[in-house]
């Protein structure tokens, strides 16, 4: 069985790095009714001219439907659905029943998928929801991969699993989180989550209210207390077992982050993933890909519940803030053969002489040195020191649109 690779779609340059560098499929969000508001998201043009692009190249594009809206959205819902009808989803992922319902009446033909948000933690919960029409359900974060196996030895065949498999972790159930909307006023069932969970909390005490008097102190860790930031999940390294657990889909979170971060993370997992079904018996991890997940900002990685709890089970942060080991400093535009030289988009400063890596598609990052910088009018330069500045540079061997340009965190 082939896993598909489902990985998040941001805005529409995140999609089409996601589809370069190995994404079965993406998923992605309107300006409404998604649960990552604050990611740039889809214009109804750009919807529409995203599901051309998955399937000019053979891959699948679903629709985030999965916030929870109150009683007066309907009509902007409906008003909504009406306008993708024509856009040739191949899913709608969906929180809410009575959202489900309508996705089923306005959206006939496209698949229904159930979000995490509904938080199926068992074959039978996943059963009432392929009753009720569902393709696939993406189930709980809180599963141990024993449970998954379960659920699938007992749901009917023509249930889909999908599972995440890398990215941020809610401390909270699934994302039904309160944390948000009582600090910021900003409901994270409804899009606009401020992660306030990852927020650097200092020493605080706490006294239950039928213990007046005992004071418990909540501190961690000298720079901070960390009680609700949980870890992030990371499965690269057990790609076998996700694989015989019978998962349909391994899902990448991480709408609002880089487009750095979309193409390093799809790469990682299709090269393990392809790794392990061309040879099964002869498979060897590769710790290169463990390292190329250590270059994208993240915070201490962890296996989430993918293998119990077990007592005094970390799987809360211990590291104040993100952690990267890369800085994504250019991407490809073009490449001359007759000159050897490509030509770059650029995100962070670099320098001539400096050491950098060149990421591309199915491969892991090769060293270059940074020779021959010239600007957009072909005029040698020491650095390139603006974001977004059109540059050129001597690189020894072939650059596809789409490569990126890496070198150390500064």
């Amino acid at each position: 069985m082939k896993p598909e690779l489902l990985c998040p779609a941001g805005n529409y340059e995140k999609m089409k790095a996601a589809f370069a560098y190995g994404a079965d499929a993406v998923y992605f969000a309107a300006k409404r009714f998604g649960m990552r508001s604050a990611a740039d998201n889809f214009t109804l043009e750009e919807l529409y001219s995203a599901v051309s692009y998955a399937h000019e190249r053979g891959k699948r594009a679903f629709l985030t439907l999965n916030t929870l809206p109150h009683g007066y959205e309907y009509d902007d819902l409906r008003a909504f659905l009406l306008s993708v009808r024509d856009a040739g989803l191949d899913a709608v992922i969906c929180a809410d029943l009575g959202v489900m319902a309508l996705a089923k009446e306005y959206l006939p033909g496209v698949e229904l998928h159930v979000s995490t948000q509904t938080s199926i933690m068992s074959a039978e919960a996943a059963e009432q929801y392929r009753l009720l029409g569902a393709k696939r359900v993406v189930l709980a974060r809180e599963l141990s991969l024993d449970e998954i196996r379960e659920i699938r030895r007992k749901v009917s065949p023509e249930l889909e699993l999908e599972v995440f498999v890398h990215g941020a972790m809610c401390v909270s159930y699934s994302g039904r989180c309160l944390i948000s909307a009582q600090m910021t006023g900003r409901d994270a069932n409804r899009g606009a989550c401020t992660q306030p969970c990852r927020w650097n909390f200092k020493t605080c005490e706490i006294e239950e209210e039928k213990r007046p008097g005992q004071r418990y102190t909540v501190e961690e860790h000298p720079e901070g207390s960390f009680i609700l930031s949980s870890r992030d999940l990371c499965m690269i390294e057990h790609i076998p077992a996700l694989i015989e657990a019978g998962i349909d889909s391994f899902k990448i979170e991480g709408r609002m982050k880089s487009v750095y971060y979309t193409a390093v993370t799809a790469n990682a997992y299709r090269m393990a993933i392809d790794a392990y079904r061309r040879d099964p018996a002869g498979y060897v991890f590769d710790t290169r890909l463990r390292d190329e997940l250590e270059s994208v900002s993240h915070r201490d990685y962890g296996t989430g519940f993918f293998f119990g709890m077990e007592p005094g089970d970390a799987k809360l942060v211990d590291t104040l803030g993100y952690l990267r080991d890369k800085a994504y400093l250019a991407a490809a535009l073009s490449y001359d053969e007759s000159t050897g030289r490509a030509v770059f988009e650029q995100r962070n400063k670099l320098s001539e002489g400096e050491t950098v890596e060149l990421v591309s598609p199915g491969k892991f990052g090769v060293p270059l040195t940074v020779r021959g910088l010239k600007n957009a009018d072909g005029e040698e330069i020491a650095s390139a020191p603006h974001p977004l500045m059109i540059f050129s540079m001597e690189v020894p061997f072939p650059v596809r649109p789409g490569d990126i340009l890496r070198g150390a965190q500064p």
